[in-house]
């Protein structure tokens, strides 16, 4: 069952999507991967194993849905800046089929967390790609124009935002791009909340807490010199890990970063540019 703060972030997810004013499809894919028995159990257990065996931050369902919803904002700031997705710019789909693909890859790139840190992102994307013929089996049925095109082009985009999305293996979609940084973006004190409550002795992943800890919120926004301009808030300047060590590190690596401006502020200091 889902908790309150997932339904909270669902509620989030749809109504970006209905501020992009898209199809009814769309909003029915994002209702799907919300309601899904299977990815619920799998990510509830990627964070048991994340959280108490190795110590590491939250990996579970609701920075997942945040991914999703970060992913959702960052399109629609590209599309708004006229950038064309890599499936437009091929001219072999439109922007709600890389939309899609985004809120897939989003929704289970962490889904190898299960099994556990090392590889998760390879761990995956065999996870996630049962699930993924499931689903888009329902978004696209027989009978539907293009419906086996659709289903392999948009399996194939999502796994590869699932597969790259730790920004240490090459992708080359803007799609994938996308989900590398919407998953760095999510770096807030909430996701080391239930790890740093539990007390445990120094871990592996403790950097990664207490660093997360310091950071007050992360903002996504129209740039003045690039399409989504990221700001990242902190109280304290421990947070810079997360913001050079994981954010910006994904940025560097990823397909998107010529559309991005990076900013971080420690309290009422001046914000420092990174990008």
């Amino acid at each position: 069952m889902r908790s309150p703060k997932e339904k909270i972030v669902d509620t989030k997810i749809i109504n970006a999507l209905k501020g992009l004013k898209i199809s009814d499809r769309v909003l029915e894919a994002a209702k799907l991967i919300n309601t899904d028995e299977e990815i619920q159990v799998f990510q509830e257990y990627a964070n048991s194993v994340s959280i108490v065996r190795i110590g590491f931050n939250d990996h579970g369902p609701v920075h997942m849905r945040t991914v999703v919803r970060n992913g959702i904002i960052m399109m629609g700031l590209l599309r708004q800046a006229e950038i064309k997705t890599s499936l437009e710019t091929e001219g072999v789909g439109n922007f709600e089929d890389s939309l899609i693909a985004v809120m897939f890859a989003g929704m289970l790139h962490d889904l190898g967390m299960s099994i556990g840190r090392q590889d998760h992102e390879i761990h995956s994307a065999y996870l996630a790609a049962p699930i993924l013929d499931r689903l888009l089996s329902k978004i696209y049925p027989e009978g539907t124009p293009d419906c086996l095109w659709k289903r392999v082009m948009i399996r194939s985009m999502a796994l590869e935002g699932i597969f790259g999305h730790m920004g240490n293996r090459v992708i080359h979609s803007l799609e994938a791009g996308v989900v590398q940084v919407a998953d760095g973006c999510d770096m807030t004190k909430g996701r080391a909340r239930i790890s740093m409550a539990l007390g445990q002795t120094p871990r592996a992943g403790d950097i990664h807490q207490y660093s997360a800890n310091s950071i007050e919120g992360v903002q996504l926004s129209a740039g003045k010199e690039k399409p989504i301009r990221i700001d990242v808030l902190m109280s304290s300047e421990v947070g810079l890990f997360q913001v050079e060590e994981v954010l910006l590190a994904k940025i560097a690596s990823s397909t998107a970063k010529p559309h991005i401006e990076l900013y971080a502020q420690v309290q009422k200091e001046e914000a420092k540019r990174y990008l």
